[in-house]
């Protein structure tokens, strides 16, 4: 069972190609005067104890930041439970919580609430909202790692897919705006206005 003290680590996944983008890295992309990542940062850092930044371009960018950087295992850009798999190697806490770089609004209450909902038995906790199951957003116990892995290796990539073949705690959140996710220059314009 885990706790409110519980020690999590806070990982944010910034390791894509950001295609939709135009192939720019998001996490670095300026939204009112501070990188994406910055953001992201502000209000995730203050919930877990540590802090890593899961990123495979622009290393020493998001290095600047002070938090430790790790890429992929895994070559080529293989998608956000990659950069999870990274980041359970590198956790030495207990928890490893994720968000993904391009979501600025992201609940300030994340990190207590999935570790509230994350039961005995389950060993990851992932929100859903009314658009459906947030999984990049996940909270997950470090022996998940060889679960991953093996679900890496046999070639699968869906977030969704690896957690749901493990014990799993959703957790309902009813505002799915804090979820929301920065993907193409429109959508950062709109943010900008938002």
């Amino acid at each position: 069972m885990s706790t409110p003290t519980t020690p999590t680590t806070g990982l944010i996944l910034a390791g894509g190609l950001g295609r939709r983008m135009g192939g720019g890295d998001k996490g670095l992309e300026m939204l009112d005067g501070q990188p994406l990542v910055a953001h992201v940062i502000g209000r995730f850092s203050p919930q877990v104890d540590k802090l890593i930044i899961n990123a495979n371009r622009n290393a020493e960018a998001y290095a600047a930041f002070g938090y430790p950087v790790v890429g992929d295992l895994i070559e080529g850009f293989a998608g956000p439970l990659a950069g999870i798999q990274a980041g359970l190697r590198e956790c030495t806490t207990p928890l490893l919580a994720c968000a993904p770089c391009d979501s600025p609004r992201l609940p300030t209450d994340l990190v207590a609430r999935l570790r509230d909902g994350l039961t005995a038995e389950a060993l990851v906790a992932v929100p859903r909202t009314a658009d459906g199951l947030q999984p990049v957003f996940a909270l997950l116990r470090r022996e998940v790692l060889s679960a991953v892995d093996a679900f890496l290796a046999g070639g699968g990539h869906a977030l969704a897919e690896c957690f749901r073949a493990m014990p799993l705690a959703i957790v309902d959140f009813p505002d799915a705006a804090p979820f929301a996710n920065i993907n193409t220059r429109d959508d950062l314009a709109a943010y900008h206005h938002g």
